[in-house]
């Protein structure tokens, strides 16, 4: 069987406006601080969240939510992102976005495909990247109140997350983890894991 190997244009050009997604920022930060993820460490940590939530849920094969995580919001190099108030005003097209990305090159059938998929909301993969997409922001929100920034901790936030925990997120996983959340140490991590002071030289 003869192998095509010929990368097209619009492939090199994919990949570079790939790159440029870090530069596209989540306009919520407004309401935090500039400290806050750009869009592809945002797609980053989805995956994972994703691919927590889809092992826990009995997902054996997981090649098409690592996929769709990497997809979910790749219209926003497009149309930018929006946040809770700015998405009242504005009206975007992220299909036509995501169609003019994927345009001519060799990933466009697969991804356009599942990229539709994620947007229904009809299958237990596309419903558990929505639930790891909502989850970033509640380990941003964290993160943010271990610096000393509170706002998710009370008033107008806090309604709105345990709103969108009791009836935006689908699987019993991502209740869970929106659960252990509120009480979580985004520090345990390194200050209970091996280091100079429990295993290290500090400890003699």
């Amino acid at each position: 069987m003869k192998i095509k190997n010929k990368v097209g244009k619009r492939d090199i050009e994919f990949l570079f406006e790939i790159g440029s997604l870090r530069f596209i920022q989540r306009t919520w930060k407004r309401f935090l601080n500039p400290d806050v993820e750009n869009l592809t460490e945002h797609h980053f940590r989805v995956t994972w969240i994703a691919l927590l939530i889809a092992k826990h849920e009995g997902v054996q094969l997981t090649e098409k939510i690592i996929k769709m995580a990497l997809v979910h919001d790749f219209a926003e190099s497009r149309t930018g992102d929006v946040d809770y108030l700015s998405r009242q005003y504005v009206v975007r097209n992220e299909e036509l976005g995501i169609r003019d990305m994927l345009l001519d090159t060799a990933l466009e059938k697969e991804f356009l495909e599942i990229w539709q998929e994620y947007e229904k909301r009809q299958t237990l993969e596309s419903k558990i990247v929505k639930d790891a997409d909502n989850l970033a922001i509640d380990f941003e929100l964290r993160e943010q109140g271990s610096k000393g920034n509170n706002i998710g901790k009370g008033g107008g936030w806090k309604e709105i997350r345990e709103f969108v925990a009791s009836n935006k997120l689908y699987t019993k996983t991502a209740k869970a983890i929106w659960r252990s959340l509120q009480t979580a140490d985004p520090h345990d991590w390194h200050y209970k894991g091996r280091n100079r002071r429990n295993r290290g030289d500090w400890k003699k």
